[in-house]
């Protein structure tokens, strides 16, 4: 039961399902008690209970699905500051795992208006399309599909398991940064089921247009985490 002290009881029951998770008594997706159970080993009142289970919600500490039960979600497996231009490949490695890829599909299109648009280049003639599903110790986590003008990367070889980074800095073309665009997802019919995701799982699309040292775009990615694995952040500062 919740030992009383000078804080409110809600924060005292976040604390507590906090540390038991650490301590291994509740794992990853595994259900709670109920709310009657629950609040009774505790030895707090339900209402407190539920404040302190939406509180952990908002933290994405757990999950709660309606008239099944709440659920310990699982933590991100793989954390990046949005600021920090990293390949996928680097930041599956980053987490300690193993990154691998499953190819999908790659082709050669001749260039469209909109490609035109996008790379700033009325001349460009064909674009080479690549859809990709990354992995992490053979899981699916990132779904990708990247756009770059072929002149770009003329040797392309579909089967290296190799970042497109590295393979545009292999023909010469070295990235500098990327504009971003993030946009939060829930569950997508056809990503959600080649990435595996339970229906609950959210998806954060992440657009990004790259550009080299000479401010020219050389690809366009749209890539869709799995947001249980991944977590970015940013580091604002204020402006006076």
């Amino acid at each position: 039961m919740i030992k009383s002290d000078s804080r409110p009881l809600y924060l005292q029951v976040i604390d507590r399902i906090k540390q038991d998770i650490e301590e291994g008594r509740y794992e990853a997706g595994e259900r709670l008690p109920s709310e009657f159970q629950l609040s009774k080993q505790l030895g707090v009142s339900r209402a407190t209970l539920r404040e302190a289970l939406r509180m952990l919600e908002d933290e994405s500490v757990v999950i709660r699905r309606h008239g099944v039960g709440t659920f310990i979600n699982s933590k991100p497996l793989f954390s990046s500051g949005i600021e920090e231009l990293f390949s996928v490949t680097d930041m599956i490695r980053r987490g300690k795992k193993q990154p691998g890829t499953n190819f999908l599909s790659s082709a050669v299109e001749e260039a469209e208006e909109e490609d035109s648009h996008r790379f700033h280049n009325e001349e460009l003639k064909e674009i080479l399309t690549i859809e990709r599903v990354r992995t992490a110790d053979d899981e699916p986590v990132v779904y990708c599909l990247d756009k770059i003008p072929k002149h770009l990367l003329p040797d392309y070889v579909s089967h290296e398991h190799q970042s497109i980074f590295d393979q545009l800095e292999k023909s010469g073309t070295t990235i500098a940064y990327a504009m971003t665009q993030i946009e939060p997802i829930g569950y997508h019919e056809d990503i959600s089921e080649i990435l595996q995701c339970d229906p609950e799982t959210a998806l954060l699309v992440l657009k990004q247009m790259h550009y080299d040292d000479n401010e020219q775009a050389v690809l366009y990615s749209i890539n869709y985490f799995r947001a249980d694995k991944f977590k970015f952040h940013v580091l604002r500062k204020r402006v006076f």
